[in-house]
């Protein structure tokens, strides 16, 4: 039923969602423990199959993953349309790094440009969304995750993503904008941006259409969509977690589907980790987002189920 305000349906959908499938879990930790027995110990790609059962409800495989890449520009970065249109043509093109990745381990890609000849509002003077279009883009984002994918991986592509995700995490967690942003420039936009919005930015999706991007948006959509699907999440880059840390402010249990690909070089993820309770699968030390970091974290996965369900116990 659609609501009065763009944002209502959303907090009604975060309170009418199911947890995981416990009994799913308990039994592939029972599988876990016997294969350990008797071989090298699962670790965490035993608990990784446990995940994969608990909020899928089956037996754990990967048999159709993607990899998603939201693109949008953003009204506080100089040059922005033009280096991220570059970006995302490149990935298009099958040049980047992802499409490697991608496509030496049969992973599906899909890169949604979200309106990149419009960047949003400058944070720092002022809303970078308004609701209606915020929730638009939200909207957009969950239906990113329909077709019958089982696993979805998301990252942010986009010049300025990184600023606006620090300025919503500072506004989610407190803290100095040095903490959250990598340069003093994104600092002191942070900074601005925290001052001007100030009493607005309590509230999880105002922070979010007031601080974020399209990018951001549609992927806490996203993330969302697939909470109500059944499909586990894999986050990559710090934009990605923006938009998690946003519906976890909404509700603590919100992205507990979700899984973190790595903690990439941009200096505020490793504290938004943290503060989020997120453990990454990787330490690579790569850069941020754009997907290769999740791309790789698919495949551990899609190794993690197959490995349980390929295992002989002996008798």
């Amino acid at each position: 039923m659609t609501t009065g305000l763009p944002f209502d349906d959303y907090r009604n959908l975060l309170k009418t969602m199911l947890g995981p499938d416990e009994r799913a879990r308990e039994r592939v930790a029972g599988r876990n423990q016997q294969l350990s027995a008797q071989g090298p110990a699962l670790g965490r790609l035993g608990r990784v199959a446990e995940w994969l059962a608990a909020w899928t409800g089956r037996d754990p495989q990967v048999l159709r993953p993607l990899v998603a890449l939201f693109a949008g520009t953003h009204g506080i970065a100089k040059d922005g349309v033009a280096a991220t249109q570059a970006g995302v043509e490149h990935a298009a093109a099958g040049g980047a790094a992802v499409n490697q990745i991608c496509a030496a381990h049969d992973l599906g890609l899909k890169i949604f440009d979200l309106a990149l000849h419009l960047p949003v509002g400058n944070i720092a003077v002022e809303p970078a969304l308004d609701e209606r279009g915020c929730a638009a883009t939200m909207a957009f984002g969950m239906e990113a995750v329909a077709g019958g994918i089982d696993l979805a991986c998301v990252a942010g592509v986009g010049a300025g993503g990184n600023v606006s995700a620090a300025a919503i995490m500072a506004a989610l967690y407190g803290g100095e904008p040095a903490q959250w942003a990598s340069d003093e420039e994104g600092a002191q936009i942070v900074a601005a941006a925290l001052a001007h919005h100030g009493a607005n930015l309590k509230d999880p999706l105002e922070a979010l259409r007031r601080l974020g991007g399209r990018e951001i948006a549609a992927m806490a959509g996203a993330i969302l969509a697939a909470r109500m699907e059944k499909i586990p999440v894999v986050l990559d880059g710090y934009a990605s977690l923006a938009a998690a840390a946003v519906l976890k402010a909404m509700e603590p249990t919100a992205i507990d589907h979700c899984i973190l690909s790595h903690i990439s070089v941009e200096p505020g993820m490793a504290l938004a980790a943290k503060k989020m309770g997120l453990v990454p699968l990787l330490y690579l030390h790569l850069g941020d987002g754009e997907g290769m970091a999740a791309a790789l974290a698919a495949d551990l996965i899609k190794n993690a189920a197959l490995i349980h369900s390929g295992m002989v116990i002996r008798g």
